[in-house]
């Protein structure tokens, strides 16, 4: 009986290591130098973190107008410097936000301002920002999905909210890709995939696009909104495999999805409130969650890949703090 005990505790052990999760969490900081705000952009670019904008209503003297253009950098996530008070581009969330041909790229915008922002803008430095274009050709819409991939700037799906801003009701399941973020050529007018947006972040992995998931914001004709856990991919934008219908983590918006460690992540969002998972996938067909997630349930977060490391940055917990996820 004595070897049998011993040989159940090293069963148990072994058992209990192997189920320890493969990434860890930490807190970077709980009190950043920015005002709490969702939907906000976070690239990384020349060695920095890149805090973009973003959306507060509650907070009448950092967001006047509900979303400001302010932009914040910093090296590891733990200390902010305000590099832009306010930038030239007219405050908004949720838009597009890249780096591309060495400029970070702000790619449309909301309609919080009862317009659509239909411009795309870039700069070197976060100080200077040059206006691409005022009129994209893919305009009016909000809440769509942009991606840098092979030498472009891809835009795909998104709708218009008439509710907010004058445009004819529409929800998009197109894709279109530009170079220069002046001249756009639409790839597909209707991908196989149901027309949807609120995908934060980007995920590029083995040479393709991937959509994870997404959904549908409400309007007046269309008052139910709509919620996906899909996966698709795409090698060129116009011929997508969907991998699964139906993934393993419940269907979501407003989530930000990344790839990092060779694998394909989606972390928090939205439905019927505020979530907290984590989750990835080699292959997008097989996803495992990461347990015990330490930050507070959020939608709008801000999510990039930087120094080999998954960072998170705010959201709609509305609390400035930053998290990093580590290999163990």
């Amino acid at each position: 009986m004595p070897q049998l005990s011993a040989q159940l505790a090293l069963w148990m052990v072994t058992a209990m290591t192997a189920q320890q999760p493969a990434y860890q969490w930490t807190s970077l900081t709980e009190q950043a130098a920015f005002a709490p705000r969702d939907g906000a952009g976070l690239l990384s670019f020349d060695g920095k973190l890149w805090l973009l904008g973003g959306w507060n209503p509650g907070d009448k003297v950092h967001f006047p107008q509900i979303c400001n253009s302010e932009v914040w950098s910093s090296p590891d996530g733990r200390e902010w410097t305000l590099v832009n008070p306010q930038a030239p581009w007219e405050g908004r969330h949720t838009a597009g936000y890249v780096v591309h041909r060495g400029r970070m790229w702000i790619v449309g915008g909301d309609a919080n301002q009862h317009h659509y922002q239909n411009d795309v803008w870039s700069s070197a430095d976060g100080v200077t920002w040059e206006l691409e274009t005022d009129a994209v050709p893919w305009g009016p819409r909000v809440l769509h999905h942009t991606v840098a991939f092979d030498g472009k700037i891809w835009v795909m799906g998104g709708q218009t909210l008439p509710q907010f801003a004058p445009a004819e009701e529409s929800f998009f399941n197109d894709v279109w890709c530009s170079e220069d973020g002046r001249e756009w050529t639409r790839v597909i007018e209707h991908a196989p995939w149901s027309p949807r947006g609120m995908v934060g972040g980007s995920a590029v992995l083995d040479g393709r696009i991937w959509l994870l998931g997404g959904g549908t914001y409400d309007t007046p004709d269309h008052p139910q909104r709509l919620f996906y856990n899909d996966v698709w991919s795409t090698a060129d934008g116009v011929n997508w495999e969907r991998h699964t219908e139906a993934a393993a983590w419940h269907p979501r918006q407003y989530h930000e999805v990344a790839a990092w460690d060779g694998r394909l992540w989606v972390l928090e969002g939205w439905n019927q409130g505020n979530r907290n998972d984590v989750w990835h996938s080699a292959d997008g067909v097989t996803w495992e969650e990461l347990p015990g997630t330490p930050w507070r349930p959020r939608h709008a977060a801000s999510v990039v890949v930087h120094d080999d490391a998954l960072y998170v940055v705010a959201g709609n917990n509305m609390t400035p703090d930053a998290w990093r996820l580590d290999r163990r």
